[in-house]
């Protein structure tokens, strides 16, 4: 569980917080959130978040599915781990950790942005295990959130620079913060002002600069990743929102990879559909329950 002092300031009605103890010093402890009953659905975040980006999803689903929400590696309350990797196989190790300790079957893995690209790769893996994956807006595709805005492209430069890229990853100003995730929403109202303050929060905990900073040096395995998904044999469904940074052709990209894969584009909708979108979410996973 969380230390006192770095405790999350958002609560989900209905959840409980848990842990999985490491199995060797190169593994940190990771957290998830658990609520509802039903069929196991893991929920993965996206890049810079944590388990409570999904807070209005998980209470319209709960009655529906056991719901795991994960805190990747290093990533919101999990354990920051000195050296550790974060490019996208060494994240898929940790998603697949919680279906292998947890003893989860006839999973769906529902994933957005980065986690929509773990979500796929952990279903190549563990085929005997998922039984169906929702993919929203998978970051499978060069520039990401550089496609923001130009504060975004300048920010992650600054990041990813030589020798002051450890500073800047250090300095996070809540306005550029908050326009950073802003230029991922059709509805910029949906980014809620606790929701910041939650990830400034954990953007304060000890090491998480690194992390952040080695989080977007290691974004070039997730497009390497899309290699993978051709092994996927569970169901997949796409969800893009229609104003989301990924191109047509990103899309259609996918589309020849998974031709039997189901696809849903969201109106008005950005990269961050749970956030703004969460009842679309809902109701597509509530019809394959």
């Amino acid at each position: 569980m969380p230390s006192q002092e770095s405790r999350p300031t958002i609560h989900i009605p209905g959840i409980t917080s848990h842990t999985i103890s490491p199995r060797s010093g190169r593994e940190g402890e990771l957290r998830y959130l658990k609520a509802g009953t039903g069929a196991p659905l893991v929920l993965l975040h996206t890049v810079r978040t944590q388990a409570e980006h999904f807070r209005h999803l998980i209470p319209l689903i709960a009655d529906h599915y056991t719901v795991y929400a994960l805190d990747l590696p290093g990533m919101g309350y999990s354990e920051i781990v000195p050296g550790a990797s974060y490019d996208e196989p060494a994240m898929r190790a940790g998603v697949k950790r919680l279906l292998t300790e947890l003893d989860l079957h006839d999973v769906t893995l529902a994933g957005e942005s980065m986690g929509a690209v773990l979500a796929l790769t952990t279903a190549a893996d563990l085929p005997e295990r998922v039984r169906r994956v929702v993919a929203v807006n998978t970051y499978d595709f060069r520039g990401g959130i550089a496609r923001s805005s130009l504060l975004a492209r300048v920010v992650v430069s600054g990041v990813l620079a030589p020798g002051v890229g450890p500073v800047i990853a250090g300095v996070e100003p809540r306005p550029a913060l908050s326009k950073i995730l802003q230029g991922g929403l059709g509805d910029t109202s949906a980014l809620r002002e606790d929701y910041v303050d939650e990830l400034l929060q954990v953007g304060a905990r000890p090491g998480y600069p690194t992390v952040a900073r080695a989080v977007y040096q290691a974004l070039p395995s997730l497009i390497a990743a899309r290699s993978r998904y051709r092994e996927v044999k569970a169901p997949v469904h796409f969800v893009y929102g229609e104003k989301d940074w990924s191109r047509p052709s990103d899309r259609q990209a996918n589309k020849e990879l998974l031709p039997a894969a189901d696809f849903t584009q969201v109106p008005k909708a950005g990269h961050f559909i749970a956030l703004e979108r969460p009842d679309v979410l809902a109701d597509l996973l509530i019809a394959v329950a």
